[in-house]
C-alpha cells in the first residue's frame, strides 16, 4: 500500500495555497482523487473555475464567512468551520481521496475556529495511504511536529505593499 505522509505549508510568505493548489493538479494527473477544504474563504477564484476541468477528480468545498481581517470571528464563522472540520474528517477515513487538503487551517485554529486538537486528531487519525496537507499562517508548534513535512513561506518582498491589489488569474 502507498504511504501518505503530513505535509504543512505556513509562514507568512505568498504561495501556500498554489503549492497545494499544484500537489492537487499533480495528484489528479497521476489518477489520484484530491478534497481541498477551504477554511475562512468564501469567495470563488478562478481556481475552482479551473479544477472543475478535472471532472470530479479533484473536489473542493469552502468553510467560510471571509477574511478575518479587521473584524473579530463571529459565532457564524465557527459553525461554518466546524462543518469545515467535520467535513475533512469525513473526507479522511473515507479513504476515497488519496490527497485531503485543508486550506488555511492553521489560520482557523489560531484564530479559534477550529482546534489544535482537531488537527491533530486527523493527523493521528489518518489512514495510511491518504495524503494530509495543512496550510496557512501561524500553524501550531504541536501541527508542525506531528507532520512529516513542513515548509515555511517567508516574505522577503511583497508588490502589495506598494499598493498592488489581488489581480484576477495570480493571486484571485
Amino acid at each position: 500500500m502507498r504511504r501518505g505522509y503530513v505535509q504543512v505549508y505556513t509562514g507568512n510568505g505568498k504561495g501556500k495555497t498554489t503549492a497545494a493548489l499544484g500537489l492537487a493538479v499533480r495528484a489528479a494527473g497521476a489518477g489520484l482523487t484530491v478534497f481541498m477544504a477551504q477554511f475562512i474563504k468564501k469567495r470563488r477564484c478562478s481556481e475552482h473555475a479551473a479544477l472543475e476541468a478535472f471532472g470530479g477528480m479533484i473536489t473542493i468545498r469552502q468553510f467560510g464567512d471571509g477574511l478575518l481581517l479587521g473584524r473579530k470571528s463571529s459565532a457564524a464563522d465557527v459553525r461554518t468551520a466546524q462543518k469545515g472540520i467535520e467535513s475533512a474528517r469525513k473526507a479522511v477515513i473515507s479513504e476515497r481521496y488519496d490527497l485531503v487538503i485543508l486550506d488555511e487551517a492553521n489560520v482557523a485554529a489560531h484564530y479559534g475556529l477550529i482546534l489544535v486538537r482537531d488537527l491533530l486528531d486527523l493527523i493521528e487519525g489518518k489512514p495510511t495511504g491518504v495524503e494530509l496537507v495543512i496550510t496557512g499562517r501561524y500553524a501550531d508548534k504541536k501541527v508542525m511536529d506531528a507532520a512529516d513535512l513542513v515548509t515555511e513561506m517567508r516574505e522577503i518582498k511583497h508588490y502589495g505593499k506598494q499598493g498592488v491589489k489581488a489581480r484576477r488569474g495570480i493571486e484571485k
